[in-house]
């Protein structure tokens, strides 16, 4: 008996270690199951301490971030300052929305619809009879076309970035400037992103409804929803606190920036939202359209909207309003990169990106998560930073870490203030040296010589100023002079001197410097004529 009560202690004692050796490995399985969910206050508190973290490293000014889910608002959080002021930032705060604008323009357009005063495939010449492009085709354009950004209008299309306009007829006027532009490609043939469809189509709901653009949206989608820190325009928006933008300079530092916002791309780019206001966005398309008590848009037209309609590139895809693709950053990113995109949920996004703001607007409408990051600032020699932000919220609501930044830009992009500098301290030189020789004396063969090098050289710097900036810079980044100035503010300042001088002071220098080589060409001869009379006296 007690021999038999040993072997069974050893067989229990066998056992019981054996279920310790097991315990890891079950734990282990176990938490690899519950990795996509971690508690929502945890994941909430990751979600705050990330943003912390990037504006501590990047030096950003302000950010607010909301996060719904399943129509209700579960995280609403604020940091940092909302100017210079040091104002605090609060989820509140109105900030320029850039291309998230575009999400409420498209609700407004599919209201239309629904009311039976537009069709998605009815040509735009049908409500606007004095619509043209510089191609006959623009007849075929339909609003289906500008929805889906598949016009064939070329995102250089953008003269208005550039332009102050804050009048309500600047909306009509900037549409009709349009007449000029060519067409990129054919209507419905291929995704091309263009601003110029969204003010067209703001421009549509203007028409139809017969009221101002920035009037309707406040009336039949700011306040049905609730959006009280939402303007169509930035007197309003600043009259409400909103917060200021920033722009990053020479790569290096953060400075307070005015940039334009016209009413011009009011349909656009130009509308202003905070960050809880967008929440409520969020919540009425997740909701099918509903709010509350008040439906702004039936199921039908909703899903509509977040119907991918035009290849992008890959699995990417842009709807009405935005853009789509498989849901990434739900899987560590060596199972996406496995191409597992088709068995992701789909996720619905949009990023807006200014001069001085950037906006992260996405929607999981599979799981009813909805998230809305708003920062005052932007980096536009390298937004792909910022973009990094909004993909790094998104990988930890799914319990993921957050992965590096990988900055996508070319060089001319990333160094474009270093060029402009290159540029002035060139142009500044070649001005040095003109005057120079100009305010010299007269000059021998040797120093017509001089003459000629100076003027050539100088017609050369200038000539490649003025290409870089009429001709190669505009073609490179799908815009023109105007709007690399005024929404690359750092590269404007520079550049700005630098054409004045490429095109004021290259014609009276060229003048003045043969001028200068004329009079100078009688020298040697009376000099010579000097010392034969002076050698025949001797």
């Amino acid at each position: 008996m007690r021999r038999i009560s040993w072997l069974t202690r050893c067989f229990l004692l066998c056992l019981e270690v054996l279920a310790c050796l097991q315990v890891p490995t079950a734990a282990a399985m176990g938490a690899r199951e519950a990795a996509p969910s971690v508690g929502p206050d945890q994941a909430y508190e990751a979600v705050d301490d990330f943003v912390r973290e990037q504006l501590a490293e990047m030096g950003l000014p302000g950010a607010a971030v909301v996060v719904v889910k399943d129509g209700v608002p579960v995280h609403s959080a604020a940091f940092g300052r909302a100017d210079d002021s040091g104002r605090p930032m609060t989820a509140d705060t109105p900030v320029l929305l850039a291309s998230a604008t575009k999400s409420l323009t498209t609700v407004a357009v599919l209201q239309q619809v629904e009311a039976g005063r537009l069709r998605l495939d009815e040509p735009v010449q049908t409500y606007l009879p004095w619509f043209t492009l510089r191609d006959s085709r623009a007849s075929q354009i339909t609003v289906r076309h500008l929805l889906h950004q598949a016009s064939g209008m070329a995102a250089r299309d953008t003269a208005f970035e550039g332009s102050f306009a804050q009048g309500p007829e600047a909306l009509e006027e900037g549409v009709r400037a349009l007449a000029g532009s060519p067409l990129a490609g054919a209507p419905g043939e291929a995704f091309g992103y263009a601003n110029a469809n969204f003010n067209i189509l703001g421009l549509l709901v203007q028409t139809v409804s017969g009221q101002p653009f920035g009037d309707y949206i406040r009336q039949e989608v700011f306040e049905p929803l609730g959006m009280t820190n939402s303007h169509p325009t930035r007197a309003a928006a600043r009259a409400d606190g909103a917060a200021a933008g920033h722009s990053r300079w020479f790569g290096s530092f953060w400075q307070q920036t005015e940039v334009p916002a016209p009413t011009t791309g009011m349909p656009s780019a130009t509308m202003y939202a905070s960050a809880n206001d967008l929440g409520q966005e969020l919540i009425m398309l997740l909701d099918e359209g509903q709010y509350r008590d008040r439906r702004l848009l039936e199921p039908g037209s909703v899903r509509t909207m977040l119907e991918p309609g035009v290849q992008v590139d890959g699995s990417k895809m842009y709807a009405m309003g935005w853009f789509t693709r498989p849901l990434v950053e739900s899987v560590p990113p060596a199972e996406s990169a496995g191409g597992a995109g088709g068995d992701l949920p789909l996720l619905a996004e949009h990023q807006g990106e200014w001069g001085n703001s950037h906006t992260y607007l996405a929607m999981v409408p599979s799981s009813g998560l909805g998230l809305a990051l708003v920062i005052n600032a932007n980096d536009t020699s390298a937004p792909s930073r910022l973009k990094a932000i909004d993909t790094n919220i998104l990988r930890i609501l799914h319990s993921q870490e957050p992965v590096p930044a990988v900055v996508h830009e070319d060089w001319l992009q990333q160094y474009s203030w270093a060029v402009a500098l290159a540029l002035l301290l060139a142009e500044l030189l070649s001005l040095w040296l003109a005057l120079r020789v100009l305010l010299s004396g007269p000059h021998a063969n040797a120093g017509r010589k001089r003459l000629l090098v100076v003027g050539l050289a100088a017609l050369a710097l200038d000539a490649f100023a003025l290409w870089l900036c009429f001709i190669y810079a505009p073609a490179r980044f799908d815009t023109n002079s105007a709007v690399i100035i005024r929404q690359f503010p750092d590269v404007g300042v520079m550049l700005v001197p630098v054409l004045g001088l490429a095109l004021l002071w290259s014609l009276p220098r060229t003048v003045l410097l043969l001028l200068k080589s004329r009079s100078g060409r009688t020298m040697p001869t009376s000099s010579m004529r000097a010392d034969s009379e002076s050698q025949h006296s001797l």
